[in-house]
Order: C-alpha cells, then structure tokens, then sequence
C-alpha cells in the first residue's frame, strides 16, 4: 500500500524552493595600466594604482524580496585585499502617498555618479571630483533614507538621509578616518536631494538634480563641511527608426566649504563626459575634469585632506568600448593629468568586465 502513493509533486517542491532564493550576480572588473610619469594620482579606491595588472573588484549582488513590504538588497565587494560589505539595506514597497523608506548601509544618492557601482560606469577609473570630495569608495554609511515620488506632471523625487560621518575612503570631508564620537544627533551626515525627469521628444531626454551634504569635520569643536552639488544628464536615443546610436552628456558640479578654526576652505570640482555610442558593439567617449585651487576665507590654513593640491588641476580622458555581448564589456582608455604643481601624468589602461547571474536593470 505504501509502494501504491503518488509521488509528491517534484516540480512544484522544486519551484517553491527556487522562489526563495535571491537573485545572485557576480561582476568582475580587471585593468591593465600604464603610467608615464612620477607618482600617479588617481583618487579613486577600484582605479588602476600601479603600471601593470589590477583586480578592480569582483561585485556580489544580492537582491529579493522580503515580504510585500520589504526588498533585501546587497553587495559584496572581493578585491585583492579582502571582501567588503559595500552595500546592504532594505527597501519598503507599500509605503503610502509614493514614500519610500531606506535602511542599512548604502551609497548616498547625492548627484548621479556616486550612488552607482563602478561596472555601470563610461571610464575605467573614478572622477577626480568624488575621490577629493567624499574619497575613494563613494559617500556612503549605515543609516536611513526618505523619498518621495511628488505627484508633480512630470517626474520629480527629493529625499533626504542621514549616514554614519566616519569612513576615510566614504565621508573624508567629514569625520573621515577620526575615532571622535558624534555628541549630539545633529552630528550625523545629512544628505538632501532634489531630481526632475524630462522627456523632451521621442528621441530626446533630460534628467537634472540638486544635491547638499552636512557633517561635522574634525578640524575643530564646532566646525563643520558643506557639499552642494549639481548634476545635468542629457540623452539622445532616436527610438523613432531602427537604430543603436546613443548618445549622452553628463555632468556634475560639486562646491565643497570646510570650515576650520582660523578660516574656511572652499575649492570647486566638476567634470563633464560626452559618450557616443555609435553602432550595436561600439562607442567613444571623452572626460573633462576641473578640480580647483583652494581658497581661503580668514587666515590660510595648511589643506589637512590634501597638502600638495594648491593649485588647479585639470585631467582628459578618451575611451574606446567594445561590448562582445550584453554580459561582457572590454575598453581602452588613455588619458593625461596636468595638476599645475608638478608634471603631468600619462595614462592607458585596458579593461575588461565579465558579468553572469541575474543583475537587475540601473536606473536612467
């Protein structure tokens, strides 16, 4: 009689199973590089350091939904030195009148470079502006974030967070490396951001932002950093006939003022990327980037964050994308770094990325 049972469903034990388990991607960035020049300064923590071969990162993504109220969302960073927990918050889903509410640790979402991962990026390396601003890993921190969808025509979302201040490569404006405690509440980091979408024609797009950053910095008992940041993304995508071509402009401006015992320092960074995406597998793009001398208000200090940068420092970049498949991407890149205190410094780097599981699409 035993024998007689039918046997339980495989299929559907099988499919339940499959449901609850995230989706898993992995991500792998490896460069080559080579520096014509004394001491390259590169600024950013995934960006090639020394002449010959890099491992940028390898990135884990994480993502599921919880309940229907939450989404889990994680990564994990594995690089030569060790494995990091780069991002991992929780989402809500059915929060009322458009709101929504971030929790855990996660990339701030000031301007529109910071709060995306380095595979999603046009260069090979990090603007100079985020790696002098917030350092070389992007602003980010444990902590809670508030959006709102307006029920505005067109699509407009501000958001505020507040994030742990400390991290010498996350927040070195701020506490940076310091061990100093935060006194009271308003100690922590606050990040404000407005973003309007537009859309402009069929073929045509435009997306703009304002950003602000506050924390305190440790220079002093009451002194604190400001970032006020702006961002413009124009597309061109002509969907009305049969075509690959893209073509986009990006660019952000960021103004940083620290405030120190004897004075304040304020310098001005931005860039500017023009990418072209002229056929199925292939594209160009070209940087500019401006990071300025610093000026003193009160008497002039010593730059703490940056002794040697005293004058303006301007770098141009140039690439070449190959994209075998949706799942792969190789690039050339060259570029030359003119700080007006020392020599310039030459560059080439050659990149591949490899990508496999399921990533979810990037916001616009």
């Amino acid at each position: 009689a035993e024998d007689a049972r039918p046997a339980p469903p495989q299929g559907g034990l099988a499919g339940a199973a499959a449901a609850l388990n995230p989706d898993l991607s992995f991500i792998a960035d490896v460069a080559a590089a080579w520096f014509w020049g004394d001491d390259p300064m590169q600024t950013g923590d995934h960006d090639p350091q020394v002449n010959g071969f890099t491992l940028q990162q390898v990135e884990m993504s994480i993502a599921k939904s919880v309940d229907p109220y939450f989404r889990f969302d994680a990564n994990i960073v594995f690089k030569d030195d060790g494995a990091e927990v780069e991002e991992a918050y929780a989402t809500t889903l059915a929060m009322p009148h458009a709101l929504q509410v971030r929790a855990g640790k996660f990339l701030t979402r000031f301007g529109r470079l910071n709060a995306t991962h380095p595979h999603t990026w046009d260069f090979v390396d990090q603007p100079l502006a985020f790696g002098r601003v917030f350092g070389g890993e992007g602003n980010r921190g444990a902590g809670a974030e508030l959006s709102w969808l307006t029920p505005l025509p067109w699509y407009t979302e501000v958001l505020v967070s507040v994030t742990d201040p400390h991290g010498e490569g996350t927040a070195r404006s701020f506490l940076g490396a310091s061990d100093r405690a935060l006194d009271t509440p308003l100690d922590v980091q606050t990040t404000a951001a407005a973003h309007q979408f537009f859309d402009l024609n069929d073929d045509w797009s435009l997306l703009w932002g304002l950003s602000w950053a506050t924390a305190p910095n440790p220079s002093g008992d009451a002194t604190r950093t400001h970032v006020v940041g702006a961002d413009l993304y124009v597309k061109w995508r002509p969907i009305t006939r049969a075509s690959f071509q893209q073509v986009a402009l990006q660019t952000e401006w960021l103004l940083r003022r620290r405030q120190q015992p004897a004075g304040t320092i304020t310098d001005l960074d931005t860039y500017a990327q023009l990418t072209w995406r002229f056929a199925q597998r292939w594209g160009v793009g070209g940087r500019w980037e401006y990071g300025g001398a610093p000026a003193f208000t009160g008497a002039t200090v010593v730059d703490d964050l940056d002794p040697d940068w005293t004058e303006a420092r301007q770098r141009a970049t140039a690439q070449l994308t190959f994209w075998p498949t949706e799942f792969s991407r190789l690039r050339a890149q060259a570029s030359v770094d003119r700080p007006a205190w020392r020599d310039p410094v030459w560059a080439t780097f050659l990149s591949m990325e490899f990508a496999v599981g399921a990533h979810g699409a990037h916001k616009f």
